[in-house]
């Protein structure tokens, strides 16, 4: 689909609402490539987590209707994997995505920015592949910190930590896990594209300005 959207006609358009997360992570990075609009990286409304998790349901509503309350994202399961707080513009979404969109014409240079990723269904050394994927190309070069998600199904987790701390620790920047959103339990709207602060140590995505005004 990326290749046959008009971008010249959404962009005289202006800003909609866009939701979604999975593989509309390459659709995500269209947007912000080809627009500079920010997107929403949230749940599908017809799927499991969000008809049975009212947290979720939530986290969307309140984006959608009173943005201006949702300026700090967290959950109690988030944790520092390096301690630190970062200022950058956020993007990201799903961590093979990013790494199967490479090269291609809507996948941009990322400088200074805060990138949120997550994984499902794949073992600890698929992660590896696809991070240092990302880590050789270059794409996280300049990155100023990270945020991750839910990685279930991937594995017990402490053999999932350990192949982000290894492959992402020598960053030099704070990584914030455990953040909730993705395919988990709870999938809280992430929005794209902003100004933030990623505070590791006190779990907390921090937004500048609301994500719709």
């Amino acid at each position: 689909m990326v290749d046959l959207v008009d971008w010249a006609a959404i962009r005289a358009a202006g800003p909609k609402v866009f939701v979604g997360y999975s593989d509309v992570t390459a659709l995500h990075e269209a947007f912000a490539v080809r627009t500079g609009f920010a997107t929403l990286h949230g749940p599908m409304v017809a799927a499991g987590t969000f008809l049975s998790d009212p947290a979720t349901q939530e986290s969307l509503r309140a984006t959608l209707f009173e943005p201006e309350t949702v300026l700090t994202l967290g959950r109690e399961t988030a944790r520092a994997l390096v301690p630190g707080r970062a200022r950058g513009v956020t993007l990201g979404g799903c961590v093979s995505l990013l790494a199967a969109d490479l090269g291609t014409r809507t996948a941009g240079p990322r400088r200074a920015a805060g990138c949120c990723s997550w994984r499902t269904w794949e073992e600890p050394y698929r992660l590896d592949r696809i991070l240092t994927q990302l880590l050789r190309s270059g794409w996280l070069d300049g990155v100023a910190g990270l945020g991750l998600g839910s990685w279930e199904e991937c594995g017990p987790y402490e053999e999932v930590r350990a192949v982000l701390a290894d492959r992402l620790g020598g960053l030099g920047v704070p990584v914030l896990e455990e953040m909730g959103f993705g395919h988990s339990a709870t999938a809280q709207t992430l929005p794209l594209g902003l100004p933030a602060v990623l505070d590791a140590d006190t779990g907390t995505l921090t937004l500048d300005v609301p994500a719709l005004r």
